[in-house]
């Protein structure tokens, strides 16, 4: 069983910066490729970004390439979604994920095995 709680949500401006942490318990991260998905208001939740468990592959949604990155720290356990140039759009809950690699690069979002609560990114125009 895995834990997952994700951290560094908050209130910003347009054009902004955030870095948001995905911490995991109960089992080493490094058996699963992870994901951030995000769901904004009124709409469903969508994939934002992927990374495989070496760390050595990842993914984006087109509308975060140039300006997200994701990242992660076997040491720590620990997932990272650096966000920059943050526009108001972005303004949703972001989830971390966590399954097999062929589920979280294969797009089968909504049976990941692990989930986390989610924390709130409000980007202010």
């Amino acid at each position: 069983q895995v834990q997952l709680v994700e951290s560094g949500g908050g209130l910003v401006q347009a054009g902004g910066s955030l870095r948001l942490s995905c911490a995991a318990s109960g089992r080493a991260l490094s058996g699963y490729a992870m994901g951030w998905f995000r769901q904004a208001p009124g709409k469903g939740r969508e994939f934002v970004a992927a990374i495989s468990r070496s760390g050595g592959v990842t993914r984006y949604a087109d509308f975060v390439k140039g300006r997200f990155a994701i990242s992660r720290d076997g040491a720590k356990n620990t997932l990272y979604l650096q966000m920059n140039s943050l526009k108001p759009e972005d303004t949703a809950v972001y989830s971390c994920a966590a399954d097999l690699e062929s589920r979280v690069f294969g797009g089968q979002y909504s049976a990941l095995a692990y989930w986390g609560q989610g924390t709130q990114v409000t980007v202010a125009s």
